[in-house]
This record gives structure tokens, sequence and C-alpha cells, in this order.
């Protein structure tokens, strides 16, 4: 018998803890990027006023987006003013026009494509049901901030997809089926037809006749991804029932494939920073598995319930506690899979 999942309400305020923390925490910083002579090294906060933190640029936005999901859901929080605060320091204009200036500088046409693009869309979008909220006015101010970024970001990612021509399947940064179902969530809140309509051409295109998937391959040893459950999950937002389930029963592993699937995988080196991926791929294979269950037909939901939670009891425990090669991301992926 598998024990008790912890709640997001339980663990929410840890997570808000771990997120501002990380946000505060310039140093150790990676920074990514091309420098230039018009655009010399500079110090991290210098550079990436709103996103240097939390050890790399994806993952402060990944705080950034987990700091205002959990300020959304729950906002009667004892943190609740400091992590307005927070968020308030970090997405303001001045600061949001210095990392578009950034992103236009020569060599960094391609920085964090699609992997931090696709944040910042899943950023946005949760801005957008944050503002909504009686309780959060004031993230009226972020998301309009925030907005000259999302717009250049969006451009670009249209563009991206309009020139691919093949899929990247990895299951680390550049994988195509994670940024389309965070861009998916970005042009729901914005009632956004050009992007939706430019994912579900490229889904039809890239994954619409695969079959056979080939899991018992996964997961590479630095893995945080399934390549294979982000294309189903992708591809149960892109068909309605009849056609996903015909979909699903050409696409699905064979049984070792599947038990590979549905087993968590072993994260047992916290403090190696490529190896720590595994632990995102446990949470982030508990996503999946959640976002499947409302598509996959009936006899498989017990289950496909069972293997989500089985990956969650796996890593949860090293989200928010551990070393900060897994602290400074893990809890936003184990807050998808929570929240989801």
């Amino acid at each position: 018998m598998l024990a008790d999942i912890p709640r997001l309400d339980v663990l929410a305020g840890r997570f808000a803890h771990t997120s501002m923390e990380n946000i505060r925490r310039t140093y150790p910083q990676r920074v990514d990027g091309v420098t230039t002579e018009t655009l010399p090294y500079v110090d991290p906060g210098l550079m990436h006023p709103a996103f240097h933190g939390s050890f790399d640029w994806h993952s402060c936005v990944h705080m950034h987006w987990l700091l205002v999901c959990l300020l959304r859901r729950f906002p009667e929080a004892q943190w609740r003013d400091e992590a307005t605060d927070v968020l308030q320091s970090r997405l303001a204009t001045p600061k949001i026009d210095i990392e578009c200036a950034f992103f236009l500088s020569p060599g960094n046409e391609v920085f964090e494509r699609p992997y931090g693009w696709a944040w910042v869309l899943k950023l946005h979008a949760e801005l957008m049901l944050a503002k909504a909220a009686p309780s959060l006015r004031v993230a009226r101010g972020w998301c309009d901030a925030l907005a000259p970024l999302t717009r250049l970001l969006r451009e670009r990612y249209l563009a991206y997809l309009k020139k691919s021509v093949y899929p990247i399947r990895a299951g680390t940064h550049a994988n195509s089926a994670f940024a389309m179902l965070m861009g998916l969530d970005y042009a729901s809140a914005m009632s956004d037809a050009s992007v939706y309509g430019a994912i579900r051409d490229k889904a039809l295109e890239w994954f619409g006749q695969d079959s056979a998937y080939p899991a018992r391959y996964e997961p590479d040893g630095e893995d945080f991804l399934s390549g294979g459950l982000l294309e189903a999950a992708l591809m149960a937002r892109m068909l309605d029932s009849t056609r996903f389930h015909q979909w699903w029963d050409r696409f699905r592993p064979d049984d070792t494939g599947m038990l590979r699937w549905m087993t968590p995988v072993a994260a047992f080196a916290g403090d190696d920073a490529k190896i720590v991926h595994l632990d995102g791929l446990n949470l982030s294979r508990a996503w999946c598995w959640r976002l499947l269950a409302k598509a996959l037909p009936v006899g498989m939901i017990a289950e496909v319930d069972r293997a989500a939670n089985r990956h969650l009891l796996a890593s949860l425990p090293h989200a928010a506690t551990g070393n900060y090669a897994g602290t400074h991301w893990l809890a936003s992926f184990a807050t998808l899979a929570l929240s989801t």
C-alpha cells in the first residue's frame, strides 16, 4: 500500500520559502549567453536584473512561476507579504527592459530556446490568472511589466516553430513537446489563436503518426523529462477523446516499455548537478501521468494514478531539502504535478 501523497497546501509554505531563497541567492550562478565587445560579461544582477539567482536564468523563471502559483492558490498564507515583496522587486519594467535588451543583443537570439522561453510563457499565463484574483490585484503590474519580454519570446517561438523541420525528443531542456505544453497554457490564458494553431500544426506534423514508442530506452542518465510521456500528454490536448484513444493504441509502448514508464527511476546523487535530473524525471513523469489520467481509457486510470503517486513519493523529499543542485529547481516540477 502506498503512503499518502502530501498535499500542495501542506507543502506550500516550504516551497514558497525555497522559491524566495533561490531568487535571492545570487551565487553560485551559471552564466550563459554570448559576450561581445558591446556586451561584455558583467555581474549577473546587472546582466539579468529580473532573473538572476536560482543558479541559472531558466530556474529563476521557474521560481517566479512557482511563487506566483502558490500566491494565487493560497492568498491568505503567512508568507504572502514576503512573497509579494520579492516579486515586486523583480517583475518591474526597468528590469524587464534590460532582460529584453539582452535577448536583442548580438549572438543571444537563441538564448534559452526553447526551455527558458517556455517558462516565460508559463509565468505570463500564471500572472494572467493571478491578476484576476481579487486578492492579487498587484499582479496586474507584474503582468504588464513582463509583457514586453513575453511578446518578444512569443514572436521568436512562433518563428522557431515555423522553420523547425524536426522535433527534439531529448529528455532535457531542448525537448519540443515540453515547450509546446507550456505554450498551450499561454495560448489558453491569452486566447492566442496564433500560438495555439502553430503548436497544433507542429504537434500533428511531428507526432501524429508515431507508433510503438520505444520507452524501454528511457531514461538516459541525465534526463529530467520523458520524451514519450510528454508527447502523449501533448497529443491528449490536441485530439478529441476518440482520436486520442486511436493514437494512443498505436503509440503506446510494449509491456516492457510501459513497466519502464510506470516505475520510478533511482535518484541517488543529489549532489551531482546532472544526475539529480533524475529526481526531476520522477516529478515530471508524475505530472505527465496526472495529465494523461484525464484522457486515457477508463481501465487504465487506477494504474496511472498509482504510477503518478509512486513517482511523487520517490522524489518529493528532495524537492525542497538537500543539495542546491536539486533544490534550486525541483519544487517547481513537484508543484506542476501536485497542482494538476
